[in-house]
């Protein structure tokens, strides 16, 4: 008899066949995203095309949680996928263990991240940056040694200011090696005591410029004490090194020009400020003349002593008027000193200790009596208080022939806390008497 599958039972077959395939448990594909859609419960769904196929894939929520982009419809990937079976429709599929971005995609969503990474970290922070100097004696330029950028910076350096000395440091600015090359010329270059430093390059893709977004690069610019101009690549072109430079130059030319003044400006400015010097000091000169001319013809040059005469008198009498305050102070003080003795006299002194000893002696006395009146008031108010509280005492009560009965060691104040044949103790002056009660009345009872 034929046997035949069930549609389930073949699906689960092939489905065993590829996930037990060492070779598709980790494949890597890249592609353009189709059919892009996010499930509320964190799922991405999407297919992989190229321009011939397409396949469906699918990544679950805890390997898509780590994704540092957010994938759209028509992004170029790469991904690294697990290739399966979904049973209920019976087709293949990729799961996604991980996704990038292709190319240069990847390229700028890097450039974004380390952007702002290292602007929270305070690379970019205006507080940090370095002013140029006006007139530079050195200049270092870090680049490629042949190229359109070396040479415009070198032109435009000797056209505008020849005072300020190149030293030219060979760069690489691309490739592999092109990074560690960038870190070491810059560090090498901070050390050669020059005013200011110039990195840069020509234009080109971002691949090309990539080197200038190095993170490492980035750091190695902020940690310069020297000022740097970056000069990366053409206007449009940004990189993070113009980001942490002192000064952004659009171009190798204009990087040349923030770093120097024009020596036809400067030529100019010197022409101006010796007119300017000129005129100066002849209206200086003619003021002193005039001057000159004016203190020759006082009448007090052509008799010097007028100039000191009374100089010299006024100083005799402040002399004279010192040593007069000094006799006087010198008189006070003694008198002073006298008056102080006389006061703190030794027999005086005695005296007062004396008469202190006496009212002293006094105060004791006055002291002693008032103590022993309080005391003696204190005394008779305990004896009234003692003899009241005698009087309210019990054992007082019984001398007078009064008997006190208990019961439990209870004081019975009325008969009606008592029955016949309760067990009594009668407490007396002189004593104590046990009793049995045989009978209870009240004061109206007649007594039969």
């Amino acid at each position: 008899m034929t046997t035949y599958l069930t549609v389930s039972a073949l699906t689960k077959y092939i489905k065993y066949k590829f996930d037990k395939d060492p070779h598709l448990q980790s494949v890597l594909i890249k592609g353009e995203l189709s059919n892009f859609k996010k499930h509320s419960s964190g799922h991405l769904y999407f297919a992989i095309k190229d321009e011939n196929s397409l396949i469906n894939a699918m990544m679950f929520k805890a390997q898509a949680s780590k994704l540092d982009f957010v994938p759209k419809e028509g992004d170029q990937v790469l991904v690294e996928a697990r290739v399966s079976v979904y049973e209920r429709r019976g087709s293949y599929q990729i799961y996604v263990n991980q996704m990038q971005l292709d190319g240069i995609g990847y390229l700028y969503q890097k450039f974004e991240q380390l952007k702002t990474k290292l602007s929270k970290e305070g690379y970019f922070d205006e507080s940090h940056k370095k002013t140029i100097p006006k007139y530079p004696s050195k200049i270092a330029i870090l680049t490629a040694q042949t190229g359109a950028a070396i040479r415009d910076i070198q032109n435009t350096l000797t056209s505008r200011y020849p005072l300020a000395e190149q030293i030219k440091i060979s760069t690489l600015v691309q490739g592999e090696a092109a990074k560690a090359d960038i870190i070491e010329k810059l560090r090498y270059a901070d050390t050669l005591n020059v005013d200011t430093i110039i990195i840069g390059r020509g234009g080109g893709s971002i691949e090309d410029l990539w080197n200038f977004n190095e993170e490492e690069v980035v750091k190695a610019i902020y940690q310069c004490e020297t000022p740097v101009i970056s000069a990366v690549g053409h206007e449009t072109d940004t990189t993070l090194s113009d980001y942490v430079a002192d000064v952004r130059a659009a171009t190798p030319t204009q990087a040349a020009m923030i770093a120097t003044p024009d020596k036809k400006e400067l030529l100019q400015m010197i022409a101006q400020s010796r007119i300017f010097m000129t005129r100066f000091i002849k209206q200086y000169l003619k003021h002193a003349r005039q001057y000159m001319t004016q203190y020759t013809s006082y009448y007090k040059l052509k008799q010097p002593t007028l100039l000191y005469e009374q100089h010299v008198q006024k100083r005799d009498e402040l002399d004279r008027m010192l040593h007069e305050a000094m006799k006087q102070r010198l008189l006070f003080e003694r008198q002073k000193l006298i008056m102080m003795q006389q006061r703190f006299h030794l027999k005086h002194f005695y005296q007062y200790i004396v008469t202190q000893q006496e009212k002293n002696s006094n105060l004791k006395k006055q002291l002693s009596k008032r103590m022993y009146a309080i005391l003696k008031q204190k005394e008779q108010h305990l004896i009234q208080k003692v003899e009241i509280l005698n009087n309210l005492s019990p054992t007082q009560t019984m001398l007078r022939g009064y008997s006190i009965v208990k019961r439990e060691n209870e004081v019975i104040t009325s008969r009606k806390q008592l029955s016949k044949g309760d067990d009594i103790e009668i407490m007396m002056k002189d004593g104590s008497i046990d009793a049995i009660i045989e009978k209870v009345r009240c004061q109206n009872d007649v007594k039969k």
